[in-house]
């Protein structure tokens, strides 16, 4: 038995962006259970209270889509009791490290040089698109585990956006979400409360100009077009969800009826 969690969202003080994705309709009618499936940022930074918060929901299993090189930066996972913590990177550490180091430390030219005109959109729509496609065995697992036993679960990357948006959307997929409902929900990571904290060396005005601010946020806005691209990804590479799922995943029917009946009323 899964606690109900009340309608009102949590301020929790030191986890950005975190949500139950319960309530989300189905395109036969369904919803998607309260309280089986949480979506958030890292939880290093999680304060006493917030841990407290989270301890009782009850989880079975948090999903650390963080590579090694983010837990460096940020810290590891507050501890949760009885908790199993399954760490699956969906970005390779290595992968854009020098990158990041950029949208930390760069100067103006430097950051114009690497996002400007469209560049850091493209990024991000490039990097939806190689999870999808290149992340099969990571999604694979998640969903298997949640078909399993591992609900009530949460699952985060650093901002709980991009990584944690992505398998969030793929599991709401498996189990027949309206699409539509999907991109609102994924969207949601914009609101001010819940967005990434930006963190750049220097504490000059310089470092955080509007330019600059305007440079870095195709990274760390949640864009239709990111989501739309990943879709366009399942149909391009697989011909439609239902093959991605069974060929893509290896999700059999009945791995799908399981997880359907844990986490739909």
């Amino acid at each position: 038995m899964t606690q109900e969690i009340p309608s009102t969202e949590p301020q929790l003080t030191g986890v950005r962006n975190f949500r139950d994705v319960g309530g989300l309709p189905t395109v036969d009618g369904r919803r998607v259970r309260h309280g089986v499936l949480f979506r958030s940022g890292h939880l290093a930074h999680a304060t006493e209270e917030d841990a407290a918060f989270l301890a009782s929901l009850g989880l079975h299993t948090v999903f650390d889509f963080r590579n090694a090189a983010d837990q460096k930066l940020e810290g590891p996972d507050v501890e949760l009791p009885g908790v199993r913590n399954v760490n699956l990177p969906l970005s390779d550490p290595a992968d854009g490290a020098e990158f990041w180091k950029m949208v930390r430390d760069g100067d103006l030219d430097q950051l114009r040089a690497i996002l400007a005109d469209g560049q850091g959109a493209d990024r991000m729509i490039t990097s939806y698109r190689m999870i999808i496609k290149e992340r099969t065995s990571e999604h694979s697992q998640v969903l298997r585990s949640l078909a399993e036993d591992s609900v009530p679960a949460l699952m985060h990357c650093a901002a709980g956006k991009d990584r944690a948006g992505l398998s969030v959307a793929v599991t709401l997929l498996a189990v027949g979400v309206e699409r539509d409902a999907i991109v609102e929900d994924y969207l949601k990571s914009n609101a001010k409360h819940r967005r990434y904290k930006v963190r750049r060396s220097g504490s000059s005005p310089d470092a955080y100009s509007p330019e600059v601010m305007e440079l870095l946020s195709p990274l760390f806005d949640a864009r239709e077009e990111y989501l739309a691209a990943a879709f366009d990804t399942v149909e391009e590479t697989w011909g439609g969800v239902d093959a991605y799922l069974e060929q893509g995943l290896g999700l059999t029917p009945a791995h799908r009826e399981r997880l359907r009946d844990r986490l739909l009323d």
